[in-house]
């Protein structure tokens, strides 16, 4: 790829602050979007908020994703697909909305997400998580710099996914775009923190 092809990242942060009431700020979760050059330098931060528990995540990324409007922007990468506990990324929406390829990118093992969701939600709640969990890309396993990082994709093959997530990784695992926005997301989550405190 070439050292001026662009991804945008999205990653969020959310600390849960119990001095406040249940109708809080506290309750949102911050998105950050980052552009970020395959040389790593950093071209654009957008920011969003989704309801923690909500269903309301994948309109937050269409919405930072008509705040960006970056024409030149090659991939989307998101680094979770279950933010703010349970509200889930539909990727398909989501891939629909860029028309440009979509990863969305995990860094632990897991035996899925049915058996949470059924603890935590019932009736139309549990089966509407269900209904856009069901509908995701298979997680496949992939290798990064000798690290295993867990992806699905859309718009690509495996091929691109790898050579992706290769060319925006330095070092480590994790994609300089997913961690660029990892910091702007909390760095935006404390903002909020210091508001409510003054």
């Amino acid at each position: 790829m070439k050292p001026g092809g662009r991804a945008l990242g999205i990653a969020e942060s959310y600390r849960r602050d119990h001095s406040h009431d249940s109708t809080s700020d506290r309750d949102r979760s911050t998105l950050a979007g980052a552009v970020v050059r395959a040389d790593c330098v950093v071209d654009g931060l957008a920011y969003e908020h989704c309801r923690v528990g909500g269903t309301d995540a994948t309109d937050s990324v269409g919405s930072l994703l008509e705040t960006v409007a970056r024409p030149d922007v090659q991939y989307v990468l998101l680094g979770a697909i279950a933010p703010a506990w349970y509200n889930f990324f539909d990727l398909e929406r989501i891939h629909e909305a860029a028309a440009r390829p979509v990863i969305a990118v995990t860094f632990e093992s897991s035996s899925g997400l049915e058996s949470g969701l059924r603890d935590a939600f019932s009736g139309p709640e549990l089966r509407q998580r269900l209904a856009v969990y069901r509908r995701l890309p298979t997680r496949t396993e992939l290798t990064v710099n000798d690290e295993t990082v867990y992806a699905r994709y859309l718009g690509c093959d495996r091929a691109e996914a790898v050579s992706v997530l290769r060319a925006f990784t330095p070092d480590g695992g994790r994609p300089e775009p997913l961690r660029v926005a990892r910091l702007a997301a909390r760095a935006g989550d404390s903002y909020v923190d210091a508001v409510g405190a003054e």
